[in-house]
């Protein structure tokens, strides 16, 4: 039975970006709503422009049904083009993956979303030729490969010439000013130096403009190997020690070139470890962590437990739920990075030692190390301001291609991986550990991953400096003479309203006390133990891994003891890692110096936010976080209005430092993933679990069942 809401009569047009050109369409289409495993929907009109994938109906004309958290750019039933994972066509209540052309157009459409959204729309009361064109339309512009020049980043520019360049407090890195300041900030600018050896890309064009060096690496060593085997300064913590990156040598090489590469090098690190230089500690990272092969293979693992069709689904793999997430891997290479990220803050904190991040490009594992290791060393970088000046250094600067990583241009499939999702997953775990720490929140960093796919910043769209710089100018279209303009994405304001902006800042940030020490050690906070779904809590396992981890965990809770060097594990680390490690967390947090996550087994936790936002069965109606932080806001609003009560001519000064979340007033009606999922209808859960009404009997006889309870409240 299929429950309608009837065609929409008035005409529904979309709205449409500066640059935006609409394709194709076809009305009279019937978007399911798959939340409860029925057949219940509504109909309208599906788009395809040069920009989004859209579906209008009636409810897109009304502004009754605005969300509090709304995207200005992609609105709730839009979807870029590069957000479009995969398209299935059904026949014949069978799936069928689609790809280029067409023979034979389905029935029904499946689009998968790299935020995890999944849309299913039916065409059986379509036209045939707007069936044809829609499907054929949607298909070739979001799934086949395009040139660079074709993306809407290009359109979006040329359209809206006069964009403003909001920067606001972001440092971008693309001037030498830039990178002398940041020297300074980090006192590093007594052993390093910024140099201009690759204006106008002389030197290599995957390198920055500008970038930083030892004083003592010559101009003629950078030129030498395009940069390759030059040690490249990212960060100098406080004790004078500094995190290095370089981009290594090929390693199938010929005996002269090997040997002559070799003594090069030598010569460098030999140059970059006498006096005044620290001694020096060199960490290959494609031999101590995952390839990007196995990050991307067990992230495709990994999102297919979100990406549900129906409840059904949803429930028919909630039995299994544990073992489907350990076999992924992904949770254990988050783990694998922030121990590594760890190993790398030890030697500089404790061992005052250089540590020289090593790959083949150094442009993703590096990118990955380098800016986990400032987030948990340097208070700075867990700002706002500071956190977006980070990733323009180490990430949009730094070279990491975007392009090729995010397979935007569907070029290979063989270069996509999820490295920068990969960090913001890690800086999560920090986030949920110590939420005072960071001045933003993991609302923050969930549309910041939602902006990967958002064609009209260039932050996330190119893959070096050089290829942006190449690409600036408009000369291959007529109508654009002068360079584009392109925005940056840390402009939330062209997202975000000033209200929806809200939910990006922490409420609870403990901004830096101007207190002397003695004062400092009693204002000090006491951290939250656990502020997220706890989804990776199971039973303990005798097998090695993630889960024999989790019961040397318990163990030393249940005994309070230290006995995890007794418990023979290959993950266990080393000791002097487990020392440093155990000793930093038997003290109280600074939420403004070291920050180390913690990483044993069931520590390392879903980001709940971002992988089951669209998924209604896995909401907590008035609970979760969420319910705390009403309760908290309602608190820091009375005392505020107490405060400008009792004086009068410091309430603006006191209510322009609390970012107070509008509109919380009523917590029972949230869910624990707002602010995306808002007041979506009750899922219906099983009576019974998934495991015993399979073994019990037939599920068609099961609905027919009255739901039993049994009351245990007797044998209490």
């Amino acid at each position: 039975e299929i429950h309608i809401k009837e065609p929409i009569e008035k005409e529904v047009n979309p709205h449409l970006l500066p640059g935006e050109l609409l394709l194709c369409e076809a009305s009279t289409v019937y978007k399911y709503i798959q939340e409860d495993g029925s057949n219940r929907g509504t109909y309208g009109k599906l788009v395809c422009t040069n920009f989004k994938i859209a579906f209008l109906d009636d409810d897109s004309a009304s502004d009754d049904n605005e969300p509090q958290f709304k995207n200005k750019i992609v609105g709730e039933n839009d979807i870029t083009l590069q957000c479009v994972d995969q398209i299935y066509g059904v026949y014949d209540e069978k799936k069928k993956l689609l790809t280029g052309q067409l023979r034979k157009y389905p029935e029904k459409l499946i689009i998968y979303c790299k935020d995890l959204r999944v849309f299913h729309f039916c065409l059986r009361y379509t036209k045939e030729e707007e069936v044809k064109r829609i499907v054929s339309g949607i298909v070739h512009h979001s799934q086949t490969p395009k040139l660079l020049k074709r993306l809407f980043l290009f359109s979006y520019a040329s359209a809206a010439p006069n964009n403003t360049d909001g920067r606001n407090q972001t440092v971008m890195f693309d001037t030498l000013e830039d990178w002398r300041d940041e020297l300074e900030r980090t006192k590093g600018n007594v052993k390093y130096k910024a140099v201009t050896t690759n204006e106008g890309y002389r030197v290599s064009e995957k390198l920055p403009l500008y970038f930083v060096v030892p004083i003592c690496v010559s101009e003629e060593s950078i030129l030498k190997y395009e940069g390759r085997g030059i040690p490249i300064w990212c960060w100098s913590c406080h004790n004078g020690a500094a995190l290095l990156k370089m981009s290594a040598f090929p390693k199938e090489q010929d005996d002269i070139t090997s040997q002559t590469q070799k003594a090069f090098l030598d010569g460098i690190y030999k140059t970059i470890s006498k006096p005044p230089y620290e001694l020096l500690k060199m960490d290959d990272l494609s031999s101590s962590l995952p390839s990007l092969q196995d990050i991307q293979v067990a992230y495709t693992r990994f999102k297919q437990l979100f990406l549900i069709d129906n409840s059904t689904d949803f429930w028919a793999t909630d039995v299994k739920w544990f073992s489907l997430l350990e076999s992924t891997n992904w949770l254990e290479i988050v783990r694998r990075v922030l121990k590594k990220a760890i190993e790398v803050a030890e030697c500089l904190e404790r061992q005052h030692t250089n540590v020289l991040l090593i790959e083949e490009s150094a442009t993703d594992l590096c990118c990955v190390i380098s800016s986990l290791v400032q987030v948990m060393m340097d208070s700075y970088s867990r700002t706002k301001s500071g956190f977006q000046s980070l990733i323009q250094k180490e990430w949009v600067i730094g070279g990491h291609g975007f392009l090729d990583r995010c397979n935007h241009l569907h070029k290979s499939d063989k270069e996509e991986a999820p490295v920068f999702l990969l960090l913001l997953n890690c800086v999560w775990q920090l986030v949920q550990q110590y939420p005072p720490a960071f001045e933003f929140t993991e609302t923050y960093l969930t549309v910041l991953s939602d902006s990967l796919y958002v064609p009209i910043f260039s932050t996330f769209f190119f893959n070096s400096q050089h290829q942006k710089d190449t690409n600036m100018s408009g000369e291959s279209l007529k109508t654009q003479s002068a360079p584009f303009r392109f925005l940056t994405v840390w402009d939330w304001s062209v997202q975000f309203d000033p209200k929806a902006q809200a939910f990006l800042n922490n409420p609870l940030y403990a901004e830096k006390p101007k207190l002397d020490k003695s004062q400092r050690k009693t204002a000090r906070f006491k951290h939250q133990r656990q502020l997220s779904l706890p989804l990776t809590q199971t039973k303990s396992s005798t097998k090695r891994g993630f889960f024999r981890e989790e019961t040397d965990h318990l163990i030393k809770n249940i005994l309070g003891k230290r006995i995890g060097k007794f418990i023979n594990s290959s993950d266990e680390p080393p000791n002097s890692f487990r020392e440093f490690y155990d000793s930093w967390h038997s003290k109280p947090v600074d939420y403004h110096g070291l920050l180390l996550p913690r990483i044993d087994g069931p520590e390392i936790k879903v980001w709940a936010q971002r992988y089951l936002r669209w998924i209604p069965e896995a909401q907590l109606h008035g609970g979760g976080t969420i319910a705390t932080a009403a309760k908290i806001l309602d608190l820091m609003e009375e005392v505020q209005s107490l405060q400008v009560k009792m004086d009068e001519e410091h309430s603006q000064a006191v209510s322009g430092d609390v970012h107070s979340v509008p509109m919380l007033r009523n917590s029972a009606r949230l869910s624990s993933l707002f602010p995306f999922a808002l007041l979506q209808r009750q899922s219906i859960k099983p009576a019974l679990p998934t495991s015993t009404w399979k073994d019990l009997e037939d599920e068609d006889d099961l609905v027919k069942r009255d739901d039993e309870f049994v009351d245990l409240s007797g044998d209490m």
